[in-house]
């Protein structure tokens, strides 16, 4: 069933459309609301009943109670007499949109796919002029599923995790609304913990033909522990091929992505590879088995080396006392990356889809 929002000050809503104001708290009764919304105003500025008012969800979030699956979701946003500035995650966290701004007068509508797990759509505003005058939740059997088995380089963050972020949050903003990226990747596993835990099961309950399945492991197949610990020129190309076998079978395509670098770097200022046989297992395994590969080692290389020790700080979760809330008290992690870097990150893989020419995929990058 199609859900339709209309969102303003209280008072009679579009046809069609459920009236949401300022005050309409999240209510597991009603199924949809606002959180965190002691900031959330509404305003009419006249005009069409559907487009003349509004809400300024400042720093809030929106909640609807749907059936776990993919979506494709419409938002309008605009105002009648100011310019707007909007920045929109939704599950896990996901960007979709970036300062997307309109000018006073102006109204645009922008469509993405959500793949809900957990039966609530999510979406976090954030920007300095934000609004939201109507949204459309839309079920859909017909998009591409992006499934995504990693670890934690690759995962959406945990809540209070800002600014740690992993680049697969930021997949959605550089696809069109035909592809919903479903996000497995899970921090602290390996190629072996991930199956051990039964995830690609998981994965493959929902996956069908004309599905991606991306695959990035290496971090923690190196951990010395006996679930984890995998060897790269024996157990490890033998777990990732079981990921291949694990999507054909579903007539969907694997795409193999070799581990992105960590923040080491040598005396005279070449990257130090911490992965070492991992990323060449990876390589020999995609040309035995014909699978398209990203080598996102390569490429992250070629970026961290142009931005050095000190301009990596801001890819990797680096900072001072105090700069991050939930870091207090300074962070120092050459391992995982902040917002900026993710997105970076993420503009990498996206570089390879392009060069490999992973059709249809490529069709459906913005």
């Amino acid at each position: 069933m199609t859900l339709r929002f209309d969102f303003g000050p209280e008072g009679e809503a579009e046809t069609g459309y459920i009236r949401v104001s300022a005050a309409d708290a999240y209510d597991s009764a009603k199924g949809y609301g606002f959180v965190d919304g002691s900031r959330v105003t509404a305003l009419r500025r006249g005009g069409d009943r559907l487009t003349g008012d509004f809400c300024i969800p400042f720093d809030a979030a929106f909640l609807a109670d749907i059936e776990d699956g993919n979506y494709i979701v419409s938002i309008t946003i605009g105002d009648a007499a100011a310019p707007t500035c909007t920045t929109l995650k939704t599950n896990g966290e996901r960007l979709v949109l970036r300062n997307f701004r309109t000018v006073a007068g102006q109204y645009a509508q922008e469509r993405f796919a959500v793949n809900v797990r957990g039966g609530k759509l999510k979406l976090a505003f954030g920007g300095i002029a934000p609004r939201i005058n109507a949204l459309e939740i839309a079920p859909s059997k017909e998009q591409i599923t992006l499934y995504l088995a990693g670890d934690s380089t690759v995962t959406d963050p945990s809540e209070n995790g800002y600014p740690q972020s992993g680049w697969g949050q930021m997949l959605s903003y550089f696809l069109k609304h035909d592809v919903a990226v479903a996000n497995h990747a899970v921090g602290g596993r390996s190629s072996k913990s991930f199956i051990a835990e039964g995830r690609l099961n998981a994965i493959l309950e929902g996956m069908k033909e004309g599905d991606y399945l991306f695959i990035q492991f290496g971090h923690n197949d190196q951990k010395s522990d006996e679930p984890r610990y995998t060897d790269p020129a024996t157990t490890y190309p033998e777990h990732l091929r079981k990921y291949i076998d694990a999507a054909r079978s579903k007539k969907a395509t694997p795409v193999l992505v070799t581990s992105v670098h960590r923040r080491y770097f040598e005396a005279d200022g070449k990257l130090k590879d911490t992965h070492g046989a991992y990323l060449d297992a990876v390589r020999r395994l995609a040309e035995e088995e014909e699978v398209a590969l990203i080598d996102l080692a390569e490429k992250s290389k070629r970026l961290f080396e142009e931005a050095g020790p000190e301009g990596t700080k801001s890819i990797f979760l680096w900072g001072a006392p105090g700069e991050w809330m939930n870091y207090s008290s300074g962070v120092r992690d050459n391992t995982h990356f902040q917002e900026q870097g993710s997105l970076r990150i993420a503009e990498l893989v996206v570089e390879g889809i392009r060069e490999r020419q992973i059709l249809p995929l490529t069709m459906y990058l913005r």
